[in-house]
């Protein structure tokens, strides 16, 4: 069988170019090319919910849902798992055959949305629906960007909705674009509309999911974590799913178990609501990537929310579980629908017969500085950008990935001036968050605002600075952009940015290999998109020194 694949959806795909026999992520092509109809399926329903819409019908909940976890669960190192994305691609097309019967006019609908084939033919209609299925390279390009900014969209949406929140809008904002990747009518002026327009509804999502969190957990506080281990066996918990911390949480008290967070659910330590748990030991490890070593050494069971799953060793592979959008072959998942509780009783057993962490660090990390915290340090932070102790932020907010061109990004937070401070959120924040880079009358050097979607909170604060200066645009303010990407969720922060008017945004290691030389152009020409080169020359571009 001929299972070629193309996919050049995140950083790391082969040579800059695109993953052709099999994902650099560890993707298998058949995975690959049922992803691709997942997709595929997915804009088919999206067509038919925006037509029912433009009838005056209403689309449920679910049928909302079932198109944000469908886009979640490709994004990158989410779902390996061939057998549970069949499974969603047969869910979806019966969804949308009973859709499609509601529909007073089919007529407008295009092909996505009336093709319904049996599951013995889905690798076959996979391979013609792909990336490459769009001829044109500009078109082609603009609407990957599009669908990849709304797959990070639907990735916040989906966090959001674990803890009951919606907006109507934003899901059918989501529908209405991904359902527009397929109309042929567009223009390239059209498709970069649609490009910005998808920023404005980033903005929107990232604002639902901080109001979700905040909501439940309270607002993020500055916090030192311990990154040592106790004596007890332990959990470790990785992603970004903070409703399902919760649930873990609540089921581990007074177990003698211990929970410690992993790479991007470190921040949860913030919040206030979790630190009433005792068994709330700290943070284990870094950045996703370093899982496998890292997650041999843990000795207890491991539980992903999200993305980013590494595949994992044979060595620990029957102690790592999978919930939500994320999903391993030979990994136990574990399920319910959203405002139930999941049973988690399986890890738990599993974890009480375990030997404790083997310590592989020391110390504490600092964080929590979330968009309330800064405006309750507003004062400070303004009298020292006043005085001229502080004399620019750097925000290096993003992702971080196993690439040795990254070191780049901890020589250039070594190399910067002691009068800068560093603005992060996201797990790129491992490439320097352990660094002694010491604080400004009392302002830690690195504020740490917390997961990807929080970048939300570096831009109420950049609008909130604005405000106090004074000024009548956010790229007058003493703030510079060297952002690092990874994978989805990256591009929809960077459109949102966009959409906010942040200009000469600086993105690394490389620019996106789905941006067409001509896609490019136009964000380099509009908005100032620029790679990175060295740590020198970019600390005298950025800095002035």
């Amino acid at each position: 069988m001929d299972n070629n694949m193309f996919c050049y959806q995140c950083q790391e795909t082969a040579g800059c170019s695109g993953c052709t026999m099999s994902g650099v992520c560890g993707k298998k092509p058949e995975v690959a090319i049922m992803q691709d109809l997942l997709i595929y399926v997915t804009k088919g329903i999206s067509a038919v919910t925006t037509e029912l819409r433009s009838e005056g019908k209403e689309v449920s909940e679910e049928v909302n849902h079932l198109v944000s976890v469908n886009l979640f669960s490709t994004i990158t190192n989410a779902n390996f798992d061939l057998e549970a994305l069949t499974e969603m691609v047969k869910k979806t097309l019966a969804v949308k055959d009973e859709l499609l019967r509601k529909c007073d006019d089919d007529s407008r609908l295009p092909e996505a949305a009336l093709w319904s084939g049996s599951e013995d033919i889905f690798m076959k209609k996979g391979r013609t629906v792909g990336v490459l299925s769009t001829k044109d390279e500009d078109i082609r390009s603009l609407r990957e960007l599009i669908t990849y900014g709304l797959k990070g969209l639907a990735a916040y949406s989906k966090h959001a909705n674990a803890l009951l929140k919606d907006n109507e809008e934003v899901d059918e904002f989501l529908q209405k674009a991904l359902a527009s990747t397929l109309d042929d009518s567009l223009s390239i002026d059209d498709l970069v509309q649609l490009t910005l327009e998808t920023g404005k509804y980033g903005v929107a999502g990232m604002a639902l999911l901080d109001e979700a969190n905040t909501s439940a957990y309270g607002n993020p506080e500055i916090t030192t974590v311990d990154i040592g281990v106790r004596n007890n066996p332990g959990i470790l918990i990785s992603g970004h799913d903070l409703r399902d911390l919760e649930m873990l949480l609540d089921q581990t008290r007074g177990t003698g178990v211990d929970v410690y967070t992993h790479s991007e659910m470190l921040p949860a330590h913030y919040y206030p609501f979790f630190k009433k748990y005792e068994n709330f030991a700290g943070n284990y490890g870094n950045a996703w990537w370093k899982q496998k070593e890292e997650f041999e050494k843990f000795n207890g069971p491991i539980l992903m929310t999200t993305n980013c799953i590494v595949p994992p060793s044979d060595t620990y592979k029957d102690r790592m579980f999978t919930t939500g959008a994320a999903g391993y072959p030979g990994c136990r998942h574990i399920d319910a629908p959203y405002g139930q509780t999941k049973d988690f009783s399986e890890i738990i057993d599993m974890a009480k017969k375990c030997a404790s962490p083997t310590e592989i660090e020391t110390g504490s990390i600092v964080g929590g500085f979330a968009h309330e915290q800064v405006f309750a340090l507003a004062d400070t932070v303004v009298d020292a950008v006043k005085s001229g102790a502080i004399k620019k932020f750097v925000v290096m907010a993003g992702c971080d990935g196993r690439a040795k061109s990254r070191s780049y990004y901890t020589e250039f937070a070594k190399a910067l001036p002691k009068d800068t401070v560093i603005l992060t959120a996201g797990c790129a924040k491992y490439k320097y968050n352990k660094l002694d880079l010491g604080d400004i009358g009392g302002i830690p050097r690195v504020l740490d605002a917390g997961q990807c979607n929080d970048s939300y909170s570096l831009a109420l604060i950049a609008l909130k600075l604005k405000e106090v200066f004074g000024l009548d645009d956010v790229n007058e303010l003493p703030i510079v952009y060297n952002i690092s990407w990874y994978e989805q969720k990256a591009v929809i922060v960077l459109l949102a940015l966009l959409y906010l008017g942040v200009k000469n945004i600086h993105l690394g290691p490389t620019l996106p290999a789905f941006l067409s030389p001509n896609v490019a152009n136009v964000l380099v020409e509009n908005f100032g998109i620029a790679g990175i080169t060295n740590v020198e020359d970019d600390i005298k571009l950025l800095i002035g020194e």
